[in-house]
């Protein structure tokens, strides 16, 4: 068989191709575009985000871009968020688990009433029962983090001093199960993403609003109403649940070391951090209020109990709701429960 001098050159070429190739490969550059809700001073995107994107740049020798898109400027609600990374309309999303009611049913148990205190902890035991027990509610994503906010408390236009100044009250909560326990405490609940806040209060769609402390200066909440009410103990009123997601296809798309980059930039210590941020936030969001000569209502152990039992018949109402979609809610309630004593012991 007699092969032509052209046929042996073009040969020769495509065995350079595929050769040169993986190199090719090793050396690509991708940019991933990360969205989220609050504007770029807010605790998350500046405190947690930035590093992370800067954490992924160094470590993969600057062939991972990272461009921050704050305040949903790709578009969209923030309930829109999960989906816009499931179906790769962004590549990575900051989001409330809350903001798509029902869709999580086992990953809010950790917001049940007076269930969680540092964010730090609460957010390594939030790691480790996602992936032990809610990790099929997360399968359409790459799961970067998952992490809770510091302990919830109440911050009202009028003063909140005991349960029954709650009564018939206009309250933001964040997600259905806060709502619930809205209802059950006497107000009036008011579904709504964060962002709204600042204007809802501003003109009376609510009385007061259900945030941590690190959002306050961000929405302006501190010049907007004049009291705050914490409560007695370490733990808060609630939480809220978040998660930072990756399209999936995105991520199985790039080279395996990049993709061990986000590997190593993912993880319990990378929700850890998300949630040490928050704990750090607060204390600033606490100090905006103070500066601002607003009242900070300190309910005593006496009445902090007087909420708790109040709000004690949520986790019957979210026991009976989990129940019929075939799940054991007591028994995730107690697991969540561990963790967080585990994590708070440590």
């Amino acid at each position: 068989m007699t092969i032509t001098r052209k046929a042996f050159l073009g040969a020769l070429a495509g065995a350079a191709v595929i050769a040169t190739a993986p190199a090719a490969l090793a050396q690509q550059t991708v940019t991933l575009r990360f969205h989220q809700f609050l504007p770029p001073q807010g605790t998350i995107p500046s405190k947690a985000i930035k590093p992370w994107a800067q954490q992924v740049e160094r470590a993969s020798g600057g062939r991972i871009k990272v461009q921050q898109f704050d305040a949903m400027q790709l578009g969209g609600k923030p309930p829109e968020l999960y989906d816009q990374a499931k179906d790769g309309v962004v590549d990575l999303v900051w989001t409330v688990l809350g903001y798509t009611p029902g869709r999580f049913p086992k990953a809010e148990v950790f917001e049940l009433p007076f269930s969680v205190g540092s964010a730090e902890s609460g957010s390594r035991a939030y790691w480790e029962y996602v992936q032990t027990y809610a990790a099929d509610e997360f399968k359409d994503v790459k799961v970067i983090a998952v992490h809770l906010h510091g302990p919830g408390l109440i911050h009202s236009k009028d003063p909140v001093a005991k349960l029954e100044d709650l009564k018939g009250m206009k309250v933001r909560g964040g997600s259905r199960v806060i709502n619930i326990m809205l209802e059950q405490l006497g107000a009036v609940p008011v579904g709504m993403p964060v962002p709204q806040v600042g204007e809802g209060l501003s003109k009376g769609v609510i009385n007061a609003t259900t945030i941590p402390w690190e959002v306050v200066p961000a929405l302006k909440v501190q010049q907007i109403v004049k009291n705050h009410t914490t409560f007695s103990g370490s733990k808060g009123l609630y939480t809220q649940t978040f998660v930072v997601a990756m399209n999936k296809a995105r991520y199985e798309s790039l080279p395996p070391d990049l993709k061990k980059v986000i590997d190593d930039a993912s993880g319990i210590e990378t929700s850890a951090m998300f949630g040490r941020a928050m704990d750090e936030g607060d204390k600033t969001g606490r100090q905006a209020a103070e500066a601002a000569g607003n009242r900070i209502v300190a309910l005593d152990q006496a009445e902090t109990q007087r909420w708790q039992r109040a709000a004690a018949g949520v986790r019957a109402t979210w026991y009976r709701e989990v129940a019929a979609k075939g799940l054991d809610g007591q028994k995730l309630a107690a697991e969540a429960e561990r963790l967080i004593a585990k994590y708070a012991a440590k």
